[in-house]
């Protein structure tokens, strides 16, 4: 499709958005984002300027996060639990032209020049000769969104218009996404996940999008009585299973939409076999970065694939590659994800060292993610490369396959599994469990993993823990994880 959104440049009275009691309907979008795209080009704002977006869940700011789209910006969405010195890092880094906030009022000291979004009544009726051209699909950024800063300070990835777009249009073949589905999320419109599938996705395709603000499963339940697909993390599944075994209502719900999604973490095969039994329908797993966007899905019309992530999608090339640079051939083999395709990003903003650190020869991005790949071409992630891969004794593991067979136990509610230097081992493995309820065992935890995997990849400690590190995006900090001394 030439344009981004094309059913924005023929709007009709399908509802678009949905967030609450408020609904858009496409030709009402139409008129609010043409709107705001006129309204920054009266303030002075050009094509190819960045705008920040406090990104509230809230109907006013996927207006303007649309309408900077339409008027050739590249959006900064700022992720409201930012600490004080991370935002003034996003800040300082992108230097936006403006930032853009619902209620300006309530934003941090360091954001005091905040302008307010322009508010739907106040829109004007763009006549057609008057409003944007429709953002065609091309080149120039669309988005800068920062990475979670695992391995320091959060860079700023720019995607294309052109990435966005191939991205999403490989997603709707394999999964068989278009104008006839309704599509609920609840996720932060900060990144990946809620804003370029959620939100851009949905208006690619032409379809409707109900976003939840606030996760709660009884709400999340009432939104998907009308979803045909629902968007959501591991957590989320979590406790709508949770839910969905004392309610009735919220079981019925589950089973509405034909296509359940999960991605940013990996669902534990626990969570996909609760919720197929609670619902006769399995979850879809899908991989990918900010860097990459998704760069594989298991597909709608194949059954879900516990523990695996599906194989690559529609132009997309993905090899393993071991610490030599050699090619992993050997399935079930752990190696690097080096990706490419037309959704890898254009680099990241002002740092062209780490672009160029970022990419092999022949336009290979090092996602840093340890993978084995079956017989058959499916993906299984086991990890990062800085903290999963675990050489123990002679023998290379991966901390992901370890810390899904614990999460298998009843007693264990989340885990990290690391490797720490041991002089006889090189590293022994070591779990930091947080216990659901009483703590188990570490005798029964360890026996498990040795029963389920090879011996060698047992845990040699078990520590429990309140919870786990974790940073701005929810990601869990291994690093602080490791033993002083």
């Amino acid at each position: 499709m030439p344009l981004l959104f094309p059913r924005l440049a023929r709007p009709d009275a399908r509802v678009a958005l949905r967030v609450g009691d408020e609904t858009l309907r496409y030709d009402e979008l139409a008129r609010a984002a043409g709107g705001h795209a006129a309204w920054l080009r009266a303030r002075g704002v050009s094509p190819g300027e960045r705008v920040g977006v406090w990104a509230e869940g809230d109907l006013p700011t996927l207006v303007a996060l649309v309408g900077n789209a339409l008027a050739g910006v590249a959006s900064v969405p700022l992720n409201p639990k930012l600490g004080e010195r991370e935002l003034a890092h996003v800040l300082d880094d992108s230097t936006p032209a403006l930032v853009l906030a619902t209620d300006p009022a309530a934003l941090p000291p360091r954001l005091s020049g905040a302008l307010p979004i322009m508010r739907r009544e106040d829109a004007p009726i763009v006549r057609r000769e008057d409003a944007p051209p429709p953002r065609e699909v091309d080149d120039a950024p669309l988005l800068v969104l920062y990475t979670s800063g695992t391995t320091g300070a959060p860079k700023g990835a720019v995607l294309s218009a052109r990435s966005v777009a191939a991205n999403l249009d490989a997603l709707a073949e394999a999964w068989r996404w278009g104008a006839d589905d309704e599509l609920v999320h609840a996720l932060p419109l900060f990144h990946v996940h809620g804003l370029v599938l959620g939100v851009f996705g949905t208006l690619r395709v032409g379809a409707g999008l109900t976003h939840v603000p606030r996760f709660e499963p009884p709400r999340f339940a009432d939104a998907l009585r009308q979803a045909t697909m629902c968007f959501a993390v591991p957590t989320m599944y979590h406790r709508l299973a949770d839910a969905a075994e004392e309610s009735s209502e919220v079981r019925e719900a589950l089973r509405r939409p034909r296509l359940l999604v999960s991605g940013s973490a990996a669902l534990p095969e626990r969570e996909h076999r609760r919720i197929e039994a609670l619902t006769g329908r399995g979850v879809h797993e899908r991989y990918g970065l900010t860097e990459t966007l998704i760069l594989c899905g298991v597909r709608a019309d194949e059954g879900p694939r516990p523990g695996e992530v599906g194989a690559p999608l529609a132009g997309v090339e993905l090899q393993l590659v071991d610490e030599t640079g050699a090619v992993v051939d050997e399935p079930d083999q752990i190696g690097e994800v080096w990706a490419r395709g037309p959704s890898v990003f254009s680099g990241y903003l002002g740092r062209p060292e780490a672009t160029a650190a970022a990419f092999a020869a022949d336009g290979w991005f090092r996602t840093g993610d340890l993978a084995t790949r079956s017989r058959d071409g499916r993906v299984r992630i086991v990890g990062r490369k800085s903290t999963d891969l675990i050489k123990s004794g002679g023998f290379k593991i991966g901390a992901g396959e370890i810390e899904s067979v614990l999460l298998e136990h009843p007693g264990v509610a989340e885990v990290a599994v690391l490797g720490v230097p041991d002089e006889d081992l090189g590293e022994r493995i070591v779990a930091f469990v947080v216990p659901r309820g009483a703590p188990p065992a570490p005798e029964a935890l360890i026996d498990l993993v040795a029963k389920a995997l090879a011996a060698h990849k047992r845990p040699r400690e078990i520590h429990f823990i309140d919870a786990l590190p974790r940073n701005a995006m929810g990601k869990v900090q291994k690093a602080k994880l490791r033993p002083q001394g």
